[in-house]
This record gives C-alpha cells, sequence and structure tokens, in this order.
C-alpha cells in the first residue's frame, strides 16, 4: 500500500533532478574564477565579472553569450576569433564582443594568460553555449 505513494516521490524527485541543466565541460586548460555578480537597474538583466586563466596553448572553442561581453588581458597574449577574423591582444589591450557573436579564444604563449571577462547578461540564461 505505501510502495505506490513511494514509487511516485521517487519519480517525482528524479523528474526534478533531470530539469536542471547539466553543467558545461570547462574546456581543457581554461579556468573562470566567478569574481561578482549583481543585477543591474535594467530588469531582466545581471552583470558577471571573472578571470579565466589559460595554461600555455590553451583553447576556449567557438562559443556565444547571451550579452555583451569585454576582456581585458590581465597577462600573456591571447588570440581571439571573432566574427571570422583573428586580433592578437597583450596584457593591457581590450576587446568588446557584441551578444550573441560567436567567438574563440586561445593562449598564444609558452607561459600562462590570463582575461578579466565583465558579461552583461539575460539573467537565467546560460553564460556560455558552444559552438560546433
Amino acid at each position: 500500500m505505501h510502495a505506490l505513494p513511494s514509487a511516485f516521490a521517487t519519480l517525482a524527485l528524479v523528474a526534478l533532478g533531470s530539469a536542471s541543466p547539466l553543467p558545461q565541460a570547462r574546456p581543457a586548460g581554461t579556468t573562470r574564477t566567478d569574481l561578482q555578480r549583481h543585477d543591474l537597474g535594467v530588469p531582466g538583466r545581471e552583470v558577471l565579472q571573472a578571470r579565466v586563466d589559460f595554461a600555455p596553448g590553451a583553447t576556449f572553442p567557438r562559443h556565444r553569450h547571451p550579452g555583451e561581453e569585454i576582456i581585458y588581458v590581465l597577462e600573456g597574449s591571447l588570440e581571439y576569433e571573432i566574427a571570422g577574423k583573428s586580433v592578437a591582444l597583450k596584457a593591457g589591450e581590450v576587446l568588446f564582443v557584441p551578444a550573441g557573436t560567436i567567438h574563440a579564444a586561445r593562449n598564444l604563449g609558452s607561459v600562462k594568460a590570463a582575461e578579466l571577462a565583465t558579461y552583461v547578461l539575460e539573467k537565467g540564461k546560460p553564460l556560455t553555449t558552444i559552438v560546433e
């Protein structure tokens, strides 16, 4: 008699658990450290600031974000492919990536590189979507 309600409870928990998206795997040789996240004065928008570290030769594959990204290279040198063009940046240089624009990044050097990425995002959407 108790087995039927228990089975429904188990199915409900499994369904709830499978409704949440699984985190995407971080590309090898890259590490993102979220520094701060805040709601903006614009409804449905938030800002996220993160440090992204790249091991020598590491590549972050083609991807896009549901909002704008402002990149500031902290150390090393990074090459970005954005809208089919290649842009090489060194420490102290910046790049603006419009919302939804497909782009990729790779560490050109033999030492670690890092960027400060600031995202202005639509709330509730995944930060990064990898593009094949």
